[in-house]
């Protein structure tokens, strides 16, 4: 599928189809974060896979957006290890983060799946079980598996501003 026709393809898939997300899709998928540039190549990022049955568990239970999900990714950063901008001091750990979770995004829809990105979750429960998070702020939560047959965006996906409100060239 050629990029542009996959981006305007995509959308947030809030239904799943019970069929098994295979490991080696989700190994794909972290490893399109893995390689994604970040400023300076600090990489302040980690990617958490919850792979067990416990862990989708918690998940179900930190957030009510896991929409039948089998899989699940979830991003964090850590602020002190991104780069800072000298004139400012504006940290980029946060844009880093986010540029890794966009290429996962990406990469789950050029594999055939689907997701959402979600950050409608409980990340301090998370970080209380999890204490591998507690250092990392958690920006994204990923549920990932085939879209449900009857799956659709939602109505808000089609609400588009105009290129004139959104663009100015100066």
């Amino acid at each position: 599928m050629e990029f542009q026709e996959m981006i305007e393809k995509r959308y947030s898939c809030r239904k799943f189809s019970d069929k098994k997300v295979d490991a080696e899709l989700i190994e794909k998928i972290i490893e399109a974060g893995r390689v994604a540039p970040t400023a300076v190549n600090t990489q302040p990022f980690k990617i958490f896979w919850l792979d067990s049955e416990q862990a989708r568990e918690n998940i179900r239970q930190a957030s009510s957006c896991t929409f039948g999900a089998d899989q699940f990714l979830i991003v964090g950063y850590q602020e002190e290890k991104g780069w800072e901008r000298s004139f400012d001091q504006r940290n980029f750990a946060d844009v880093d983060a986010s540029i890794v979770a966009t290429h996962m995004m990406l990469a789950i829809e050029d594999l055939g799946l689907s997701t959402t990105w979600v950050g409608y979750f409980d990340a301090p429960m998370l970080q209380s079980l999890y204490p591998q998070m507690k250092e990392y702020h958690l920006i994204a939560l990923f549920p990932i598996g085939y879209a449900a047959e009857d799956a659709v965006p939602s109505e808000r996906h089609f609400k588009r501003k105009s290129k004139k409100e959104l663009v100015e060239i100066i």
